[in-house]
Parts: structure tokens; C-alpha cells; sequence
């Protein structure tokens, strides 16, 4: 037997792996502990799905280190085209609340990391209240403060940015493919962005004491 045989996939099921693959990433995101399975498939045929998927105009984002893979719209396609080939990953307008939490829990993450703690970062949905509170209306009453906090978070989780810890439904576990979409330049410009929210919040104070 060629010794190349055990990494190399048998030509009948090659595609088939390989349609495996780009179907699920079409359908978002892969992740290692998730589907191991999958991921290592993902792995062994990165090449040809980087191949695939560019003709549709998409580039695999892969990181082996977090162990997360998905698929993003190839900007460069875009402008060369007029921007005239549909799009396959929609883009999303975030709300206030959303990119604002989005933020807090980036910067979470990066400070979680810094203190060389644990790799999986896990909040109550208290300590997120917490995280967000000052950036409220002032006078934003506690109940208001938690369904806003629930629909909030229930928003990032369906975005696939946090999920919920089995049978604790108050604890959310931070994803790290947050870090694919808020980079370290993203976050050097932290404190900016963080004042503009606190303007935010204060305008909307105005408007309700108004």
C-alpha cells in the first residue's frame, strides 16, 4: 500500500466528502469540538473548498488554533464585478444594543486571554447586564434592563456569537469566532467607539426625560 494512501481520499469519495464540507459551511459555522469529524475532513480538503468556494466568490476563514471555520464574501469580487454577484453570506445591520454588547464581550474576551485564565469564557446573564447597564438610559428600571438584556443576547446567540450552557439557561459561554469579526485594530479604537455609546446613551436619556 502507498503510504500516501492514508491521508489522501479515494477519488469516489472525495466529492462527496468535499460537498459534505462546503454544505455545512454554507450553512455556517464549523467547529472543532462541535464536529470533530467534520473539522478534520475540512482539514485534509481545505485546499479544495478554498477552490470551491472562490467561485462562488467566497473565501474560507479558517483558524485552526480557536478551531473555528466559516465563510466570508470576497470584498475584491465584489468591486471587480460592480458588485452584481448575489451574495451567498448576507451582511447584517447590527442594532445599537447588539454591536454594543458585541463590543463588551470582545473586550471580555481579550482581557479573559490577557490574564492567561481559562480559554472558555463564561458569563451569567447578570454579569452581562452588568457589562451593559452604564451604556443605558438613565433610568432604565431593572426590568426593562433584563428583557432588554435577554432579547439582546438571544440576538448575539443567533448570530452564533454566544451560546447557552446546557441546563444553566443564565450562563452563555463567549464563541471565539468573535474575534474573527472584532479584530485587535477594532478594539485598539475601543475607548472612541465606547464614548460615542456613551453619547448614544445620554442623547436617549434626553429624549426620554423629554
Amino acid at each position: 500500500m502507498n503510504p500516501t494512501d492514508t491521508h489522501t481520499p479515494r477519488p469516489e469519495t472525495a466529492p462527496r466528502e468535499l460537498s459534505q464540507v462546503v454544505i455545512a459551511l454554507l450553512k455556517g459555522v464549523i467547529y472543532q469540538e462541535e464536529s470533530p469529524a467534520l473539522w478534520n475532513t475540512l482539514l485534509n480538503l481545505q485546499s479544495g473548498v478554498r477552490d470551491y468556494v472562490a467561485v462562488l466568490g467566497l473565501d474560507l476563514m479558517l483558524d485552526e488554533s480557536e478551531g473555528y471555520a466559516f465563510l466570508r464574501s470576497r470584498s475584491s469580487v465584489e468591486e471587480e464585478a460592480g458588485d452584481t454577484i448575489p451574495r451567498l453570506v448576507a451582511r447584517r445591520q447590527l442594532s445599537y444594543p447588539v454591536s454594543l454588547m458585541l463590543a463588551l464581550l470582545r473586550k471580555k474576551l481579550a482581557e479573559s486571554d490577557a490574564g492567561g485564565g481559562e480559554t472558555r469564557l463564561i458569563l451569567s446573564r447578570d454579569e452581562v447586564a452588568e457589562l451593559i447597564r452604564i451604556f443605558l438610559p438613565a433610568g432604565c428600571n431593572e426590568v426593562k434592563l433584563i428583557d432588554q438584556v435577554d432579547a439582546t443576547i438571544n440576538k448575539i446567540a443567533e448570530l452564533g456569537f454566544i451560546r447557552r450552557l446546557r441546563g444553566e439557561k443564565q450562563m452563555v459561554e463567549v464563541r471565539r469566532i468573535i474575534k474573527a469579526f472584532i479584530d485587535a485594530q477594532w478594539l485598539a479604537d475601543f475607548d472612541r467607539r465606547l464614548d460615542d455609546y456613551r453619547r448614544l446613551a445620554g442623547k436617549s436619556a434626553e429624549e426620554l426625560d423629554g
